[in-house]
């Protein structure tokens, strides 16, 4: 069945209203009573609503914690990919004669665009580094401290964990937005035997189609 042009917090208010009005509107009750659809069919659709709200909720609120997690993420790179490219340009100008350290801190090439090779050539450069007190020295003239190295180092470490946990929430997210479809597909289907039955019962009173979330041409 292919959905209602509707947001799916509109198909939420849609379907409560409708359910509300199917068992509170007397004549609406008494119509649909008729044809099977009583208050215990009724609180039947009700639960799948609770059910389509709940998981509608939690998905949001997961897509709310990807979104955190990811800006978390991107703040932290943004920060090492800004201070990694100071320091790599003054490492470049120190040892532009140097290729045998150029590419001991692989910086002989360009910067790499993926992630993992972008991780792996700023630990490399970090690594190598905080390791050799020669290089320290040379990079100390360019005024980069070992505190610098060190700190910088840390941030990656921040990162690593900051991208695990962004990872950890789009699972999650999709895992939640495949139970969210799955609830409305299933009351999507459930609404829509409701309807067919709605109009048969409604047939000589269509305007209360209306309470029902239906708009009836008049």
């Amino acid at each position: 069945m292919s959905r209602p042009k509707l947001s799916e917090a509109e198909l939420l208010e849609r379907n409560r209203v409708a359910l509300e009005n199917a068992e509170q509107q007397p004549e609406i009750a008494s119509a649909m009573s008729e044809l099977g659809y009583d208050a215990t069919k009724i609180a039947e659709g009700k639960t799948l609503l609770a059910e389509n709200q709940q998981a509608y909720n939690f998905n949001k609120t997961e897509d709310d914690e990807t979104s955190e997690a990811y800006n978390s993420f991107t703040a932290n790179y943004d920060a090492i990919d800004e201070i990694y490219r100071k320091h790599r340009k003054k490492a470049k100008v120190i040892y532009r004669k140097d290729p045998l350290m150029l590419a001991k801190l692989n910086i002989d090439g360009s910067i790499p665009r993926s992630y993992a090779k972008w991780l792996e050539a700023v630990q490399k450069f970090y690594t190598e580094a905080i390791a050799d007190t020669a290089i320290q020295e040379k990079l100390a003239s360019l005024k980069i401290s070992l505190e610098e190295l060190n700190a910088t180092q840390a941030q990656i470490g921040e990162l690593k964990t900051t991208r695990a946990s962004y990872r950890r929430e789009v699972g999650e997210s999709q895992e939640a937005t495949k139970k969210k479809d799955a609830a409305f597909a299933k009351i999507d289907d459930w609404m829509s035997e409701f309807y067919a039955v709605a109009r048969i019962a409604l047939e000589d009173q269509p305007q209360l189609l209306e309470a029902l979330g239906k708009v009836v041409k008049s």
